[in-house]
C-alpha cells in the first residue's frame, strides 16, 4: 500500500491482510455505536496528543506515541488505514502524525465510514479490545512541525507560504471563531484555502484535476507550505489534499490559530 488515499473498495477486499491495522479517529463526541469491522479506537484528543499543553490537539512527542501505538497493537509492519465518521475530517490529521512519527505505510479511507456504509460493507458493534502490544517505534520527523517562533519569523523572511484551512469568514474575520473569546482574523500574509472546498458533495476528496485547480491559483512556486487552521485538525486535510498535486515540502503550524490568536495581537 503506497497510496495515502484509498477507497471504501480497497479497504474492504484487504480486510483479510494480517499486516491492516484499521483506525477510527472520529472524535469521541461524533462516535456512533458501530465501526468498521476489526477497527481500533484512535483517540486523538486524550490519549495521541499532548494534554499538558494550554492549546487543543498538540502532537504528542515520540515516547508518549509510540507507547500509546504499541498498547494499540501497532507494529512497524502495520498497514495502516484511518478513517472518521465525518468523511474526511480528523482522519488526514492521523495520518499526518504517523507520518512525522516515521511510518509510511498509512492511508485516510476516501469518504469516511458515510462511504463505507453506503457500500453496505461490513460493520460491528463499537467495542474497545486488549491488543498483543505492538513493536511500533516512533522516529520524529521534525521537518514535518512548525512551531509558533519559525511562522513568525517568516512573516519577515517569506521564506514560506502559510495557507489556512478555515473557512472564508473565519479568516478574514467576519464570522466568530468557535472558542468563546478567541479573536478573528488571519497570519500576516498568508492565504486562504478553506479545506471544505477541496470535497464533494459526497465528503470525498475531488479529483486530482479538481484539486490541481484550487491549488495552482494560490501556490505559484516551490517555496515550503505550511498549513494551519483552528487547531490543527483541518490544515491536515488541505495538506493531504496538496499530497496529490504539489511537490513542494510541506509542515503543520501546530498550533494554529488558536496560538497565534492568543500570542499576537491584532
Amino acid at each position: 500500500m503506497q497510496q495515502s488515499i484509498v477507497s471504501s473498495e480497497w479497504l474492504n477486499a484487504n480486510l483479510n491482510n494480517p499486516d491492516l491495522v484499521i483506525l477510527d479517529a472520529t472524535q469521541e463526541k461524533n462516535r456512533q455505536d458501530i465501526q468498521i469491522k476489526g477497527a481500533r479506537y484512535f483517540d486523538i484528543k486524550t490519549v495521541f496528543s499532548d494534554t499538558n499543553s494550554e492549546y487543543p490537539n498538540m502532537l504528542a512527542d515520540a515516547t508518549q506515541f509510540g507507547k500509546n501505538c504499541k498498547i494499540l497493537g501497532i507494529n512497524t509492519s502495520s498497514q495502516i488505514v484511518v478513517y472518521d465518521n465525518l468523511g474526511i475530517y480528523t482522519s488526514p490529521r492521523v495520518w499526518w502524525m504517523f507520518k512525522t512519527m516515521g511510518h509510511e505505510n498509512v492511508a485516510v479511507l476516501n469518504g469516511g465510514f458515510p462511504d463505507w456504509l453506503k457500500h453496505n460493507f461490513e460493520t460491528e458493534k463499537a467495542q474497545t479490545r486488549v491488543y498483543k502490544t505492538g513493536d511500533f517505534s516512533a522516529d520524529f520527523d521534525s521537518k514535518n512541525v512548525r512551531d509558533f517562533d519559525f511562522v513568525k519569523n517568516n512573516i519577515s523572511k517569506s521564506e514560506a507560504l502559510v495557507i489556512d484551512a478555515r473557512s472564508a469568514g473565519r479568516f478574514n474575520g467576519t464570522e466568530p471563531e468557535p472558542r468563546a473569546g478567541l479573536r478573528g482574523g488571519n497570519i500576516p500574509n498568508s492565504v486562504n484555502i478553506p479545506f471544505k472546498d477541496l470535497l464533494d458533495e459526497s465528503g470525498k476528496y475531488k479529483s486530482k484535476e479538481d484539486l490541481k485547480k484550487v491549488f495552482e491559483s494560490i501556490v505559484t512556486d516551490d517555496k515550503p507550505l505550511i498549513f494551519s487552521c483552528g487547531s490543527g485538525i483541518t490544515a491536515c486535510v488541505v495538506l493531504l489534499a496538496s499530497e496529490a498535486v504539489l511537490a513542494n515540502d510541506k509542515s503543520v503550524y501546530d498550533g494554529s490559530w488558536t496560538e497565534w490568536a492568543q500570542r499576537e495581537s491584532a
